[in-house]
């Protein structure tokens, strides 16, 4: 087998076959497991649960009834077909002029309608990974260099560095200040990249953050901008999960920042923002990538490469009618963030009930779950040592913040919105069950009971002989494993 895998890769390229892709992961090989056994309610009610996914699976059914009452937004119905040829035929990769001027109108929306957008400066790509992909290719050459907060999203080494050879140089923030950036660590990773002769073209931000699930405040961006502005390198905002937020305070977008003249003598030129349907509609399947820049050399340019990755003419017909249905999008908004928040506290609740923190988040599809006190000691081996018992034994899919280059053992990445309330729960459960708390039918300890019985084993779990063996716990991994080449 070892024979066969080496000559099939002396046939490929060196590119088809490097290990930048970064698929070889904990991030990734919780997917493999979770595709080698995968939970249902009633064929693998015992299998494992899927919460290393960031899906927004929380509001189908108004989709689905908007689809009900609109069929003529689809040319494949007996009321939309009229439409087919015309749009079958359409291959201009500018895109459906209706479908840019719907995506622009929906990027303000999301951001409250505080500022607008220009519809002749949205530029398509295939989905988020394809945008990033398309901006780095823009502003950045083989051995360039763009800063990049951590914890930060762990297929950013594929989106990012894969095939377009531009390193990333993380910028550490640590939990003493919840993970919040700062001027000083920007300028240290900046300065430390200078004196390794490394050339920094940009800096990367998600915002909101995934993993954190936090906001960027308007100061900080501010900070940020002026920054990048000095030193006349790229700010590139990741800004997938706009409407996520369910939680004060509200998301502010950089493009609110340059639109209402914040800042003084402001480069907009090396302002550039990546958005996607993925998160905010949860339609991932889609490929909806979006790159807008201030810059309009950056503009025809990913335009061009947009050729590369552009949404069909199908898709675009049908999206172009319903986010141009305002009253559909403003109750769709308001009521995602209804479902999220509440879906939220559900979960952060019943994690608090058994001692788990998590760190305080007010967007995103997911929380940063501290389970450092159940680390045998505080060190990376033992947090792959929990994770790997997580994935087998309790039977649950997390994400292990190594993955996202978080510098401090022992915190996850958990998504809790692209399940239905009973697996929530179930998974609730088997977390209970994990930290040592016994419920038994309507029998449940009461809230002292379990807090006394946290503190009496101090959250750390005597893990049998088996769980720590090195033949268990070595990693994940199957012959041919599916790629998990979503967020």
């Amino acid at each position: 087998m070892g024979c066969e895998s080496e000559k099939n890769n002396s046939i490929l390229s060196k590119l088809a076959t490097n290990e930048e892709h970064g698929e070889n992961s904990p991030y990734f090989d919780g997917w493999k497991a979770y595709d080698s056994d995968p939970f249902h309610p009633l064929k693998n009610p015992n299998g494992v649960i899927q919460m290393g996914l960031a899906e927004n699976q929380l509001c189908f059914d108004l989709i689905e009834d908007w689809i009900k009452r609109n069929p003529k937004a689809s040319i494949c119905t007996t009321e939309g077909n009229k439409s087919f040829k015309a749009i079958a035929n359409f291959q201009d990769y500018h895109g459906l002029p209706e479908f840019r001027r719907a995506i622009a109108k929906f990027m303000e929306k999301t951001r409250g309608g505080r500022v607008s957008f220009d519809p002749d400066r949205v530029v398509m790509a295939g989905g988020a990974t394809g945008a990033n992909e398309t901006i780095i290719f823009c502003l950045a050459d083989p051995g360039d260099a763009f800063l990049v907060p951590s914890p930060y999203y762990p297929a950013f080494n594929r989106d990012l560095r894969w095939r377009t050879g531009v390193q990333l140089i993380p910028i550490h923030c640590e939990s003493s200040n919840n993970f919040k950036i700062t001027a000083q660590a920007v300028k240290e990773a900046y300065e430390n990249a200078q004196k390794s002769n490394i050339k920094v073209k940009g800096l990367i931000l998600t915002n909101p953050s995934n993993p954190l699930g936090t906001t960027l405040d308007r100061d900080t961006l501010k900070s940020l901008l002026n920054f990048t502005n000095q030193h006349n390198i790229h700010l590139v905002c990741d800004e997938i999960y706009a409407a996520t937020v369910f939680d004060t305070p509200q998301f502010v977008s950089i493009a609110e920042i340059l639109d209402h003249n914040e800042m003084n003598c402001c480069n907009k030129d090396l302002v550039h923002i990546v958005y996607s349907l993925s998160k905010d509609m949860g339609l991932p399947g889609f490929r909806i990538g979006i790159v807008y820049s201030f810059n309009d050399a950056v503009v025809n340019c990913a335009r061009k490469m947009s050729s590369f990755g552009l949404v069909s003419t199908q898709t675009q017909h049908f999206l172009a009618a319903m986010l141009s249905d305002e009253k559909f999008v403003a109750n769709f908004l308001a009521e995602s963030a209804r479902r999220l928040d509440k879906r939220h506290k559900h979960f952060t609740h019943g994690l608090e009930e058994v001692g788990i923190k998590c760190l305080k988040s007010n967007a995103g599809l997911f929380c940063w779950m501290d389970l450092r006190p159940l680390l045998r000691e505080s060190t990376f081996d033992s947090e792959m040592s929990l994770w790997r018992v997580i994935i087998n034994d309790v039977k649950l899919n997390v994400s292990p913040g190594s993955s996202f280059d978080c510098q401090e053992p022992g915190f996850f990445r958990v998504c809790f919105a692209n399940m239905d309330d009973e697996t929530v729960d179930i998974a609730l459960m088997r977390i209970w069950r994990f930290v040592g708390v016994k419920r038994s039918g309507d029998h449940e300890t009461t809230m002292m009971e379990k807090k006394h019985q946290w503190k009496k084993n101090n959250l750390r779990l005597s893990f049998s002989k088996r769980m720590y063996d090195e033949s268990v716990l070595s990693p994940l991994s199957s012959p041919i494993p599916h790629s998990p080449l979503v967020r």
